[in-house]
């Protein structure tokens, strides 16, 4: 099984949550819509700045992993690499 690894920021250097999901669409959505509660709701994560996918679900999980160990720095240098600007990536449930 496939998956993906994510970053949902609140706003441009702002607050930002890792995740990693299976259906990259169906989870933004939830954070948009605010289904999923805890962090993301609480900190107004709802900005989809970057993610990557991974063959394999255990691979996204351990990416994930080592990505929320690293600095705040490093992420942003990370969601800048591919999106300089920090703009919205999500494009609605049919991407």
């Amino acid at each position: 099984m496939a998956g993906h690894v994510y970053i949902m920021a609140s706003q441009k250097n702002g607050t930002l949550y890792v995740g990693v999901t299976s259906d990259l669409s169906r989870r933004v959505w939830e954070h948009k819509e605010g289904l999923t509660g805890g962090f993301t709701s609480r900190y107004g994560c709802h900005r989809l700045v970057w993610y990557e996918e991974h063959f394999d679900i255990r691979d996204a999980i351990s990416r994930e992993k080592s990505i929320k160990r690293w600095p705040r720095r490093w992420k942003f240098d990370l969601i800048e690499s591919i999106n300089p600007g920090w703009n919205e990536l999500y494009r609605g449930m049919g991407w």
